[in-house]
């Protein structure tokens, strides 16, 4: 046989019974040998490969020196021989060998496990034998359930060797949850959810949970886990296989191998997969890395190439993988994210890569039911739905080709919301769609009624966003204390199409002919009563948004060819609508706190990634896929693209600025100047390269008015002057310049959406927003997860504060810390929460931000102690300073951290926030303690997600 047999009882081991025998180092050998020979298909007699037995040998070499380690005093285990035996083939390449003696272990482990059952029916008087659970791990495959293997797994993660890991108590809940025919991926699940249950305890968790999941997902894609040497070349070098893969599984576009794939490969940043969160990665697991039959095929650095070579296509040939690198670079590293839609669909085979499509609808049953449809294919590719209904005559009206009475607005959004249901955003995300109308429409009251809990059911829309499309002439007539006139859209149609003072003068023409009783429908009531029963009901049940129709149109840079007659499910994209063109709008936004150094803000590592950012975003326009024509027709004309801001919170964090402060507005002010001033720069440089959009001629942008000179507008319309600063910190001539020679490439640039989603993929806070809470259980279509804020950690931490007393405050007061006494009132303040902001500092940043955004922001509004005189004031300073939109109204949501482990003889009283029960009932709609199934909007609404 070519080696030397040795029987002598050199050792002993200790058999699955107790009992311990002589060592026979013949039958590992034997047991090795059979796997050689039954895998390689060789009878008895037959010689294995000469390296074979070299291998069995030191295999087998392995085992004596574990053995006979030093300070050893107990002997192996048979089931630990076993165990290195199993390791020794794989470490040797053996893995189909290694195979075959998992199946012969896995087989004995059977027969052992039924000879037991025997003996236990056989003698009834006898014990039941307690039997080790087995572990499936593949189809009929079975092995005992070591936590020896879970422990060594954990330990080759350097996540897991934080100090603030208890490893063993990670390990204990394993084994607790164990069972027989468990898998190898419910043990992996098992470890995630141990780690992510303790993301409270410290941060560390969150990273630890982190590095499960990329241990589950890279078992997926790679077909091992990490703890290898060669994981980066393999990492490399299964690439190009997954792009092939894809391909043949009709996953992704065949164009994708036209790239350089090997210089693709060279060019990924493998550890940037350790920059996740566990709420990131299991976001992009659980709804972004294509799979196959339920396998996920990519990697998160696959996932990001992929995105970046779907972007590139619109690239020529010969630069196409520099800029597919370049765009990789950007993504990768989080200083960039692009919206949903593109993520999702990039470098597939079918590229819908746009958030938001606004529609306006016709006073014409066809087109009624054309839009609807047109809803449904929009819907169906990921898109977030605004449609203007302002058009359609109201209830009572005329029917002129029956000589019948119409129905009005109402039944056809009920059709709209139930459509929105069927036919959800690829299977991927709830579909969403939010209907415009503007309030002197006819219908208007009881459009203000659609997402009630009472009422006609027929007459309602729960699962559709509202939103109303304001003039200034009515905050105006609000103000005033004048009276409101509603007209039936069929008798006064021009309205529609006209703003700021040619609306107001037509506005008052027809209120003349209501008087002398010209019109057949129409109603006067008080202005004020109507934006009472609006705020009501936005209080109530959080609808409709409040958006503002003239400065959107006033300062719109295409004036010249439309009119925007709404906004978009989010209420940041302003583009014009008509029957023939459906807006379309490509979103992707900027990581501010990514781009600070030295304590402010990196101008030039902010111009590289918005140059990078707004050629990409430019590129979607060519590359996507329209799911109707008037999508395409729109967005070829125009171009436009809506580049937005996350992280802003993160940004004011780490610079040690509260955000109610004046410095924190300077800021607000002076990074969206900055953003603003580069991607305008970056679209008038890429119209020299490529071209200017073809409805240029005649835009603001060829009259020379950028965002911030349309302020005027406004005032000139308002007959008063928008209080809010307009001085400017950087030299604007240089774009100006080169607009006046080159153009522009995109009709509009900017727009910043929520970010519900890709913040949190990359970590992010979201969007323009506050802080919400610090801690927070966050609820989206991946599931329900507890959030601590890792920065408000590191920061007691330095200071010596964090300790489980401090969690357990934070637990106590819902996340929040005015009322923790043991933090330093600096740090409160630093670290204020939504709620503990005031609403106008909010708006006033909003406001800074606006005079440099071509179209709009999706600004939430938090109000901790709701009342109508508070909402009141907040809507009439959104409107005074000059706002476009807002999104929420968002009081205190009825998802809390769970508190079972709360210690309550610390408290011993209720928090505030628990207290005010005889507030009236509406309050208590929307406070904390409200119950679930309340239809409030809530900060962790998944349907929020729609953009982004």
């Amino acid at each position: 046989m070519g080696w030397t047999v040795e029987s002598a009882a050199l050792m002993r081991v200790r058999k699955r019974d107790g009992r311990d025998a002589e060592f026979d180092r013949r039958r590992i050998e034997q047991a090795i040998e059979k796997a050689f020979r039954s895998e390689l298909n060789l009878a008895d007699g037959q010689p294995l490969p000469a390296d074979s037995y070299q291998d069995i040998l030191s295999i087998v070499e392995q085992v004596i020196e574990l053995a006979t380690a030093p300070g050893r005093t107990e002997p192996l285990h048979v089931e630990q021989i076993q165990d290195i035996v199993e390791i020794g083939l794989m470490q040797r390449q053996h893995f189909k060998v290694a195979r075959r003696y998992i199946l012969y272990r896995s087989e004995h482990a059977k027969l052992r496990a039924v000879r037991q059952e025997e003996s236990v029916i056989a003698d009834s008087r006898s014990e039941p034998v307690q039997v080790v659970p087995q572990v499936e791990i593949e189809p009929g495959v079975f092995v005992r359930f070591d936590a020896g293997r879970i422990r060594t797994f954990l330990l080759s993660l350097p996540e897991s060797r934080r100090d603030a890991i208890r490893l063993e108590e990670l390990i204990d809940e394993v084994i607790k949850g164990s069972f027989s025919g468990m898998t190898t991926s419910d043990i992996a699940r098992s470890l995630v959810l141990s780690a992510r249950s303790r993301i409270e305890v410290d941060p560390a968790y969150d990273r630890l949970a982190a590095a499960l999941q990329r241990a589950i997902v890279y078992r997926q894609s790679l077909g091992f886990a990490q703890n290898r040497d060669d994981f980066q070349a393999i990492y490399r070098n299964k690439f190009e296989h997954y792009i092939i893969e894809g391909i043949r599984h009709e996953r992704l576009s065949p164009d994708l191998r036209g790239f350089d794939l090997q210089r693709l490969a060279d060019a990924l940043h493998i550890q940037r997969d350790n920059e996740f969160r566990y709420l990131g990665i299991q976001t992009i697991y659980d709804r972004y890395l294509l799979h196959i039959d339920g396998r996920r095929i990519e990697t998160p650095q696959y996932f990001w190439m992929r995105v970046a070579m779907g972007l590139a296509l619109a690239e020529p040939g010969d630069v196409q993988t520099d800029r597919a690198i370049e765009f990789y670079d950007l993504l990768s590293s989080f200083r960039y994210t692009s919206a949903t839609p593109t993520l999702f669909n990039s470098g597939t085979r079918h590229p819908q890569l746009s958030s938001c499509y606004l529609t306006t609808v016709q006073d014409d049953l066809a087109h009624i039911f054309k839009s609807i449809g047109d809803n449904a294919q929009l819907s169906k590719w990921a898109g977030g739905l605004g449609n203007d209904w302002t058009n359609v005559r109201a209830i009572g009206a005329r029917i002129h080709g029956t000589n019948g009475e119409s129905q009005g607005v109402i039944p056809f959004l009920k059709i709209v919301n139930d459509a929105a249901i069927a036919v959800n955003q690829g299977g991927k995300r709830k579909g969403a769609v939010c209907a415009y109308l503007e309030p002197w429409h006819l219908d208007f009251e009881e459009f203000l009624d659609l997402r009630k809990n009472t009422g006609d059911d027929r007459r309602r829309t729960h699962d559709m966003h509202t939103a109303a499309w304001i003039p200034d002439l009515f905050m105006q007539r609000v103000r005033e204390g004048g009276t409101w006139t509603l007209f039936c859209p069929s008798e006064v149609p021009d309205l529609h199409d006209l703003y700021g003072t040619a609306f107001n003068t037509r506005y008052e023409h027809y209120e003349s002919l209501a008087a002398t009783g010209k019109l057949r429908q129409n109603r006067k009531l008080p202005a004020v009563d109507l934006w009472r029963k609006l705020l009501t009901r936005l209080f109530e049940t959080g609808h409709p948004w409040v958006t503002f129709k003239d400065p959107s149109n006033l300062r719109s840079p295409q004036d010249h060819v439309g009119v925007v007659h709404s906004s978009n499910l989010c209420t940041e994209i302003l583009l014009n609508t008509s029957e023939q063109e459906t807006a379309v709008c490509n979103l992707g936004s900027v990581n501010l706190g990514l781009h600070l150094r030295g304590g402010e803000l990196d101008m030039t590592l902010l111009e590289r990634t918005v140059t990078t950012a707004v050629r990409m975003l430019d590129n979607v326009v060519d590359i996507n896929y329209y799911p109707t024509p008037e999508a395409r027709e729109s967005n070829l004309k125009h171009r436009p693209i809506g580049l937005g801001v996350m992280g802003f919170q993160d940004a004011l964090h780490r610079l040690g600025i509260p955000y109610a402060s004046e410095a924190a507005m300077e800021f607000a002010d002076r990074s969206m100047e900055a953003i603003s001033y580069f991607a305008i720069l970056a679209s008038s440089r890429l119209a020299a390269e490529r071209g200017r959009y073809s409805s240029y001629d005649g835009s603001k942008w060829s009259r020379g008015i950028l965002p911030l000179d349309s302020m005027e507008l406004v005032d000139q319309a308002r007959g008063e002057r928008v209080d809010i600063t307009r001085g400017t910190s950087m030299d604007w001539q240089p774009v100006r310049e080169s607009i006046a020679q080159n153009g522009m490439r995109n009709s509009n640039c900017l727009a910043i959406a929520p970010t519900a989603t890709i913040s949190t993929i990359v970590g992010a806070s979201q969007s323009i927003e506050p802080t919400y809470k610090y801690l927070y259980a966050k609820s989206n279509l991946s599931g329900d997860f507890t959030q601590i804020n890792e920065l408000f950690v590191d920061t007691l931490k330095l200071r010596g504060l964090w300790s489980p007393e401090i969690l357990d405050d934070l637990k106590y007061h819902d996340g929040t810390l005015a009322e923790i006494n043991s933090i330093p009132p600096d740090v409160k303040e630093l670290f204020a929460t939504a709620f503990e902001v005031e609403p106008h500092w909010l708006i006033e940043a909003a406001a800074r931000r606006q005079k440099w955004i071509d179209q709009g922001q999706s600004l939430n509004l938090y109000l901790a102690k709701p009342n109508g005189k508070a909402i009141d004031s907040m809507y009439q300073l959104a409107w005074q300073k000059g706002l476009k939109t807002t999104y929420y109204l968002r009081c205190l949501a009825a998802t809390q951290v769970e508190k079972s482990t709360l210690d309550v003889n610390r408290h011993g009283i209720q928090p505030k926030w628990m207290k005010s029960k005889s507030e009236s009932s509406a309050i208590q709609l929307n406070r904390v303690d409200a119950p679930a199934s309340t239809k409030t909007c809530l900060i962790d609404n998944p349907d929020c997600e729609a953009c982004q």
